[in-house]
């Protein structure tokens, strides 16, 4: 018998996710539905109208977080906000460069939970400093969704924002058991009310003029480094867009090739087509078009050049990183769920920096290091 089906409550399973017992069961037989170190269950893969990322807790009382609902894109933007909106005005909000994490009180504790469904305890710990515990207090029903950004991140280190180690900005709240999300209004009102960051709102505009307005955001965040944007119904009926600046395009294939046997694949073909498409709705001339390719090209081919000759030198191709901690059991705890996630780290030794420990780490890319070290040696790829 599969261990995750012993002492959990099937039925009780089912009603929270709105389906049958059959289809749970078949969930944990297949290991899609599954118990995780931490001891809640999750749900690795999103199936019909349950998201991937879907957390349940079977402790004292069963309670779910539901996964938070995958953002598509729009590539060309005019056509995309016109079929896929059917309000007549949308909010255009900023996309910050960090990690996505769902914060809520499960048993009256705090947790923080990663787009997987992962306990972060690093997460957790800056949640339970960084939030207002009254808002929990209040609503216990709630999920508080937002982006962790600063350069004390262990996941997706930014100095861009100006932030000294590392922030919460609110972008969604939603409700525990269903996942369905207050309007835009009553978040921000929300946020003001608690004393909470929220992403900035660049404003709400009718849908016939968003895409000009867009443009001229886009740009103007792309020269200081900055993401982009996501499009949103006010009344968050509609699904949301995401929508992204060509420099945050190349800044991710420049991370991608840099650790190249590890994430270049996976990175490459959905970033060139938006730059494609970008430049086409934008009418760029022959000029622009120049800079774009070689902006493109030189976050592809400089990054990997440097990593190879990095391998030659006899160096391993590692990401620094950082986190800024209360507690030492805290890193501890870290470094677990960094095994969990199948990250090899290494921590340095933490320094003492007033109330709070600072920690280095290095996340050890192995596969491209060996990748590259044989191909030096003589080994051929096919």
């Amino acid at each position: 018998m599969n261990e995750d089906l012993e002492d959990v409550d099937i039925k009780r399973i089912a009603e929270l996710l709105h389906t049958n017992e059959q289809r749970i069961t078949g969930l944990f037989k297949r290991r899609t539905l599954h118990r995780t170190p931490a001891g809640h269950l999750i749900l690795d893969r999103s199936v019909s109208q349950i998201e991937g990322g879907t957390a349940i807790f079977p402790w004292e009382k069963y309670e779910v977080v539901w996964g938070f609902p995958k953002i598509h894109r729009a590539m060309m933007l005019q056509p995309a906000l016109l079929s896929h909106f059917t309000t007549e005005r949308v909010a255009v909000e900023e996309k910050m460069n960090g990690y996505n994490t769902r914060v809520a009180t499960i048993n009256n504790r705090i947790v923080a939970l990663t787009r997987g469904g992962h306990i972060c305890p690093y997460t957790t710990e800056k949640a339970e400093s960084l939030l207002p515990e009254k808002i929990f207090t209040d609503h216990p029903e709630w999920v508080l969704c937002g982006e962790m950004v600063g350069p004390d991140n262990p996941y997706v280190p930014k100095e861009t924002y100006g932030i000294e180690s590392l922030q919460f900005f609110l972008f969604d709240i939603r409700e525990k058991k269903t996942g369905k999300p207050l309007t835009i209004r009553e978040r921000r009102e929300n946020a003001e009310k608690y004393g909470m960051q929220t992403t900035k709102l660049f404003g709400i505009y009718p849908l016939g003029v968003a895409c000009k307005k867009i443009k001229e955001i886009i740009q103007m965040l792309g020269t200081s480094g900055r993401e982009g944007v996501v499009i949103k119904d006010p009344e968050m009926q509609d699904p949301p867009l995401k929508y992204t600046s060509s420099q945050s395009n190349c800044n991710d294939l420049k991370y991608a090739f840099t650790y190249y046997h590890d994430y270049a694949r996976s990175f490459f073909y959905s970033r060139v087509m938006r730059e494609a498409f970008q430049s086409v709705e934008w009418k760029e001339g022959p000029a622009e078009i120049e800079a774009r390719s070689a902006q493109l090209g030189e976050n592809i081919l400089k990054p990997m050049i440097q990593s190879i000759k990095k391998v030659q030198s006899g160096e391993r191709l590692v990401e620094n990183v950082k986190i800024r901690v209360k507690s030492i059991q805290t890193a501890e705890k870290f470094k677990k769920h960094l095994r969990t996630l199948g990250i090899d780290a290494t921590f340095n030794k933490p320094v003492k920096i007033k109330d709070e420990y600072l920690i280095e780490i290095q996340k050890i890319n192995q596969r491209t290091t060996d990748k590259t070290e044989s191909i030096l040696h003589g080994h051929t790829h096919s």
